[in-house]
Parts: structure tokens; C-alpha cells; sequence
């Protein structure tokens, strides 16, 4: 009675795209002046900054609506190694305050988008 796969990738798509949504809508609000100062200290032009708004929020609308599920989540995975890369790299082995492991927010998002690639929209979907 309870067993509904659709309904559960629904579930997953919308808590990964919708957690990953409030990322971009804060960096629309706030500017990206962070992670342009980020890629300019690692070597690399500021302009690439703008790709967060593909991964943030382009992307997460993609899985959330089901429209091209698997490549939205891709660009999720994306954006998640370069964050992990250019900001949390030192963050990779290490615990959080309260004993978690410091990226779980980020492993979330990574290997929740992971799992989207390999499960599929589900049957609630626009079509694609």
C-alpha cells in the first residue's frame, strides 16, 4: 500500500532541487562576489563564476521538474566537485562541530545527485 516508487523519486527530486534552489536564489539576492574571488585566487577567470547559476538554479529546476532530469542532475554533481574543490577541499576528512562530517551538505547534494542520475525522474515528469 505504501510502496510507490514514482512518488519517492518525486520526493527525492524535489528535496534535492528545492534544498539546492535556496543556494541560488541567495547567490541572485547576494551576488557572487564570493566565488568569483574563490576561482580568481585558484588561477582562473572570474566570469566562470556565473556558471553557478546553472548549478543552482537552472539545474535544480530541472530536476525538481523533471525535464531533463539526468543531465540537471549531472550539473548538480558539477557544481557540487567544483564547490567541494575550490572552498571545502581541506573540509574533505574532517568532522563538523557537532561530530558530522563537515561536507555533509555537500555530500548530500553530490551523491544525491548521484542517485537521481541512476533512478530517473519516475513517472511524474513533463515530458522530455
Amino acid at each position: 500500500m505504501l510502496e510507490n516508487v514514482d512518488l519517492g523519486k518525486l520526493i527525492i527530486r524535489l528535496t534535492l532541487g528545492g534544498l539546492m534552489l535556496f543556494h541560488g536564489i541567495a547567490k541572485l539576492l547576494n551576488g557572487i562576489g564570493f566565488i568569483e574571488g574563490e576561482l580568481v585566487s585558484h588561477g582562473l577567470p572570474a566570469m566562470l563564476a556565473y556558471g553557478v547559476f546553472i548549478g543552482e538554479l537552472l539545474a535544480p529546476l530541472m530536476v525538481m521538474l523533471g525535464y531533463h532530469t539526468r543531465i540537471g542532475a549531472l550539473l548538480i554533481i558539477f557544481n557540487m566537485l567544483v564547490a567541494i574543490a575550490l572552498v571545502h577541499g581541506h573540509q574533505l576528512l574532517s568532522l563538523g562541530g557537532n561530530g558530522g562530517w563537515a561536507l555533509e551538505l555537500q555530500g548530500f547534494f553530490l551523491f544525491t545527485a548521484v542517485a537521481v542520475i541512476f533512478l530517473g525522474p519516475g513517472r511524474y515528469k513533463l515530458k522530455n
